[in-house]
């Protein structure tokens, strides 16, 4: 394989590694397996409260500290350690999880919320890798690849997983229980296997700029994140940028977080959800590609205004949705742009942000998207809580794609990536 080729896909295999925690632990069965097996003898609001207030938690402190994690990256060229060092942790954890006994919901709460931190922490410095594994041609391919490879691998995944639950016969189980827990064992053991090509075949940026002390490094990274938030202020086309994917990518994750709700209330069984999370996922794999190899003809911008117009449409389209086959077409069509928006919105963050600053910029990209899971949901309840009806609520969701819509269409693109 060419050299240039290999380290591309050695780095977007990353994305198979890690894609099966979001799949199979996050959206999968640890919400389900908390309340049922975990948190035994508790009421639902108690639960919820816990689950939610662990989710939190792991999302603020990855918010506030993947900035200064990201300055200290850029300053001593640890872009990959901290992405493989965050992996480990989050094996472990996802491992831990395999062994955890009935009842005890506290151990089980800090496992996953060090987990779901381990993870979205890996995920900012293996972002910022992007720019120094693929040429600003092939930034688009490269993310898009990322992504098309995390929506299979997770797929195949979660899929086997879902037999062993069903089906623990076939796998040499005991029963269903065993099944999720081995589950969360074989997700431990696919992250680390499937990170080492990553490991062995992308090299550490060189970029080292300081060999300061961690502790005076840190210092001088709250000082770093000052002077880059007042130059991003001068800086109104990136600024624009941000402030749009922010709204729009709010609307895109309260899609995914909330579909699943979504189904319940219009009265779908456990067993079409789970078969619409796995049609997105198969869908989403040759999408996700595909999305990355049109960017050369009709640039990066204009694909991904072509997905929010789609999440637009599919919104409206919820409204109207009465049966499980509605719920499957709906997944069909989010399995064709979901890779895609997600895929071209990080290669043209990493087009546009200073290559030599990627681990600080990529954690404030992190920050933005930890933030944007708070307005899309509130739009859904409110809209909800006022018209008395589950589908209308997404309709609200409308008011965020058009507005960042609306912004990404004046920013201007970086003239490399046509």
């Amino acid at each position: 394989m060419d050299p240039k080729k290999k380290k591309i896909f050695s780095w977007a295999l990353y994305d198979w590694a890690n894609s099966t925690y979001s799949t199979t632990v996050m959206a999968g069965f640890f919400p389900v397996f908390f309340k049922s097996f975990w948190s035994q003898g508790a009421d639902a609001v108690t639960t919820t409260a816990r689950l939610g207030t662990a989710i939190s938690v792991s999302s603020l402190i990855v918010a506030l500290l993947s900035p200064t994690l990201g300055v200290i990256a850029d300053l001593r060229g640890f872009k990959k350690l901290l992405c493989l060092v965050f992996m480990v942790v989050g094996v472990f954890s996802c491992a831990w999880m395999s062994f955890i006994p009935a009842g005890d919901w506290w151990s089980a709460i800090i496992a996953y919320g060090i987990a779901m931190m381990a993870f979205n922490a890996s995920c900012v410095f293996y972002e910022a890798l992007l720019p120094f594994v693929a040429d600003v041609g092939d930034l688009d391919y490269a993310s898009a690849l990322g992504y098309s490879l995390g929506y299979l691998g997770g797929g195949i995944l979660f899929l086997i997983n879902v037999l062993m639950y069903l089906n623990p016969s076939w796998f040499g189980l005991r029963d269903g229980i065993q099944g999720v827990q081995v589950s969360f064992l074989s997700v431990a053991l696919w992250w680390f296997v499937f990170s080492y090509p990553l490991a062995k075949n992308v090299p550490e940026p060189e970029t080292v700029i300081s060999k300061d002390s961690i502790w005076k490094l840190t210092a001088q990274s709250v000082r770093t994140l000052r002077v880059t938030f007042k130059e991003l202020l001068h800086e109104k086309n990136l600024l624009t940028y941000m402030v749009a994917y922010w709204l729009y990518i709010d609307g895109v994750y309260t899609v995914m977080t909330m579909a699943v709700d979504f189904g319940m209330a219009i009265g779908l069984e456990s067993k079409d959800l789970i078969a619409a999370l796995l049609i997105t996922q198969f869908i989403g794999f040759p999408c996700a590609y595909y999305f990355g190899t049109v960017t050369k003809r009709w640039g990066t911008k204009g694909p991904i205004l072509f997905c929010i117009g789609i999440y637009g449409v599919t919104v409206i389209a919820a409204t109207m949705m009465s049966q499980a086959w509605h719920f499957y077409l709906l997944a069909m069509v989010i399995g064709m742009v979901q890779g895609g928006v997600q895929a071209l919105s990080r290669s043209l963050f990493a087009r546009m942000a200073p290559k030599e600053q990627s681990g600080e910029y990529f954690g404030l990209f992190n920050l933005v998207g930890r933030f944007a899971s708070i307005l899309g949901p509130l739009v859904v309840a409110v809209g909800v809580t006022v018209t008395g009806n589950s589908r209308l609520g997404m309709v609200g969701l409308l008011i965020l794609f058009i507005s960042g819509g609306w912004l990404l269409a004046k920013v201007k693109e970086p003239r490399a990536a046509l």
